[in-house]
């Protein structure tokens, strides 16, 4: 007896309807679900305390007080009037300045060394962030010490070469420049290890191609590596604009003795997050007027990093496929 055999596979069931709309959905859906609590969780401690600042803003709004009369821009006309806040706004850019460009610099360059053949590598780039992790207070305590008038180790050093004593808390500039380098040793190395993961990722090769055309180190470094870095160093500059601009223990810690919430006693170092604290809070109490403040500071943080983004994009120019070819040649 001869069997035929059917070759043909078996014809699997389709799926029903309901089961390919439940698919589809899902793979529409879940990239959202995944997300959602981001957002959310920004919603409610993010968006919606901002929002209700400027609700705020709006209002005469005495912490101490029951009432809370609505004054329209007044808050903001009487900001732009103020003296001390143009004061603070000064002190806030120019210690934002001197500290941000040396920082990133430095972060670059350090970065640069770290990416070597050195020797103990992990336990260098481990060193780098103990400034990082070490207390604020503990930090400006000993840059008090450091840049004291008497007997502070800067001055002894500058005495030496024969200038005399500097007032690092009591001349405003002098005072800018003590802040300055302790933020800058607090994130340098901070801003070198961001750095130094972005050089990893450039692939060998371009170095290699490079040096077989005769580039030495410098010319890789500032036609390879820049270029290529060009994303990480936007987004190091915008965080140090935004920690920059927001600048707060540091000064009123180096001030601890002497007027703290004004950053000396002639204002030498009061920064704009100093002066909403001192309006919103003690002495003055007024959460309307100090949120005004606040929203100023958020202004003026999105304009100076945006200019940020377009200064660092025309200064490094294309960092996509065309550089890496250009570098390599």
């Amino acid at each position: 007896m001869t069997v035929q055999l059917d070759a043909r596979p078996p014809v699997a069931p389709a799926p029903k309807p309901s089961t390919g709309r439940l698919s589809r959905l899902d793979t529409r859906l879940s990239p959202y679900l995944y997300i959602a609590p981001f957002f959310l969780l920004f919603a409610v401690f993010g968006a919606y305390p901002l929002a209700y600042t400027f609700w705020v803003s709006l209002h005469d709004w005495d912490l101490l007080g029951s009432d809370h009369p609505f004054v329209g821009m007044e808050n903001y006309t009487r900001l732009l009037a103020d003296v001390d806040f143009w004061h603070a706004l000064v002190n806030t850019l120019g210690i934002f300045v001197i500290s941000t460009v040396p920082q990133l610099l430095a972060a670059l360059w350090l970065a640069n060394l770290l990416n070597r053949g050195l020797r103990a590598r992990t336990a260098w780039r481990m060193a780098v962030l103990v400034p990082n992790v070490t207390s604020t207070a503990a930090v400006a305590i000993v840059f008090g010490v450091i840049f004291g008038r008497d007997f502070g180790m800067v001055n002894w050093l500058l005495d030496m070469v024969g200038v005399d004593a500097i007032g690092w808390k009591s001349n405003r500039f002098a005072s800018w420049v003590a802040i300055s380098a302790m933020v800058d040793w607090r994130w340098t190395g901070y801003n070198a290890l961001i750095l130094l993961a972005a050089m990893q990722a450039i692939p060998r090769d371009l170095y290699e191609s490079a040096s077989i055309d005769g580039a030495n180190r410098a010319r890789q470094f500032w036609s390879i590596t820049v270029p290529l870095l060009k994303p990480t160093i936007i987004f190091c500059a915008i965080i140090a604009t935004i920690g920059g601009l927001q600048l707060f223990t540091e000064p009123r810690l180096f001030h601890s003795g002497t007027n703290p919430i004004r950053g000396g006693p002639m204002r030498e170092s009061q920064t704009l997050t100093m002066y909403m604290f001192e309006n919103a809070f003690a002495p003055h109490y007024n959460f309307g007027y100090g949120s005004a403040v606040a929203w100023l500071l958020f202004a003026l943080i999105a304009i100076v990093a945006a200019v940020n983004v377009l200064v660092l994009r025309r200064l490094g120019g294309d960092s996509g496929p065309g550089t890496r070819k250009g570098a390599a040649r």
